[in-house]
């Protein structure tokens, strides 16, 4: 009698041992997760972000512009293009900028507008520097200057000339200086001056050679 109460109680120690295995290996540690009990970083992937490049301004992509602009009672309209196609605006080619202007004055008593003078200045740059200007193109003529009043208009062509390699764009900066008779039957002038800004891209800019 004493030997089966006895037995019985070795079986339910060994009942318990069990159960507590059991409990043991329930709370333990996901196969996922390393050793410090903490999710493995290939069980969820950060996907790296990349900048995509921004891409060049280019104010003659579509071949030409136009541009309105003002000086003092002088209205002028301005168009701008290029007989160079954009992808051979390349850093060493020869790149003409060609424009043609006509102006209207406010008051029209009678009055006439001259140009007498435009200027071009070329300055080259990329995304992180401005390099030094170009030589600066200047069609300049007798006073008063080229008659500008519409019907009558001007036309001329400047040429950009060879920028750094490292170069990505071309800032073209104009200035146009006019003489407006005082009335239509004076000698004297006004002298009102307008000024534009275009930027053009470089084809093949900025790119780097090795030797």
């Amino acid at each position: 009698m004493r030997l089966a109460t006895k037995r019985r109680r070795l079986v339910g120690v060994a009942a318990l041992a069990v159960s507590g295995a059991l409990a043991l290996s329930g709370c333990g540690a996901p196969p996922w997760a390393d050793a410090g009990g903490q999710p493995s970083a290939s069980a969820s992937p950060t996907a790296s972000a990349s900048v995509a490049p921004q891409p060049v301004r280019n104010d003659l992509s579509s071949g030409s512009t136009q541009r309105p602009l003002t000086a003092g009672a002088v209205s002028a309209t301005v168009d701008y293009w290029s007989t160079l196609s954009m992808d051979r605006w390349t850093p060493t080619a020869l790149k003409p900028v060609s424009l043609s202007m006509v102006t209207t004055v406010s008051p029209d008593d009678g009055q006439k507008v001259y140009l007498q003078r435009a200027t071009m200045t070329a300055v080259p740059g990329n995304a992180s520097q401005s390099f030094s200007p170009l030589t600066a193109q200047t069609d300049q003529t007798d006073a008063p200057g080229y008659l500008v009043l519409s019907p009558y208009s001007y036309s001329q062509t400047f040429n950009v000339g060879e920028v750094p390699a490292d170069a990505t764009f071309v800032t073209l900066q104009f200035t146009f200086e006019f003489l407006v008779q005082t009335t239509p039957t004076s000698n004297e002038f006004a002298k009102q001056t307008a000024s534009d800004t275009l930027t053009v891209a470089i084809a093949g800019g900025g790119e780097t050679t090795t030797g």
